[in-house]
């Protein structure tokens, strides 16, 4: 599940950056009309983010509660999915929702900023977004990593070789 988990969220963040973020950072001010957010627009990235995330968040510390006793170089594989999203989820409400509300603002008419600042803050948006992808595609790859790797329950990961009676 953590594979798929953060399969979705790569493909759907990479599809956010290029396709939506594209749009709307184009040309600002007059491309800012198409940030997804606000009445105007059908739905909100957060109402398809948030649940996503609780999904991954859910998937990701399963399976370090499942693989707690595996070996170590599998319990690295499992921790590193963990602190990728634990890091997505620091750096969103603390990086992205200040510059959405600054971008959305302008857009609206209720924050007043130059063209040159907004499109200075739609161009750090992409940047820390390119970041933000960057963790993502660690988190997916560090979980394929640990399901491809051989466990047993004894802790081993070594192949076990039948033995004949002496």
């Amino acid at each position: 599940m953590s594979v798929i988990g953060w399969g979705v969220g790569f493909g759907a963040k990479l599809f956010d950056l290029l396709v939506v973020a594209g749009a709307w950072s184009a040309s600002p001010t007059a491309s800012l009309a198409l940030l997804p957010y606000g009445p105007r627009f059908p739905m909100n990235p957060g109402d398809f983010f948030q649940p996503l995330s609780i999904v991954m968040a859910v998937s990701v510390v399963a399976a370090l509660i499942c693989g707690w006793k595996a070996p170590r170089e599998l319990r690295v594989w499992l921790w590193l999915p963990v602190i990728m999203f634990l890091v997505i989820w620091a750096i969103t409400p603390t990086v992205f929702w200040p510059m959405i509300r600054e971008l959305y603002g302008s857009s609206i008419g209720r924050i007043s900023r130059t063209d040159a600042e907004l499109v200075r803050l739609a161009h750090r948006w992409i940047v820390w977004d390119w970041f933000r992808v960057g963790l993502i595609a660690i988190g997916f790859f560090a979980s394929v990593r640990a399901i491809s790797l051989p466990a047993t329950a004894n802790g081993s990961n070594q192949v076990m070789q039948r033995t004949t009676p002496r």
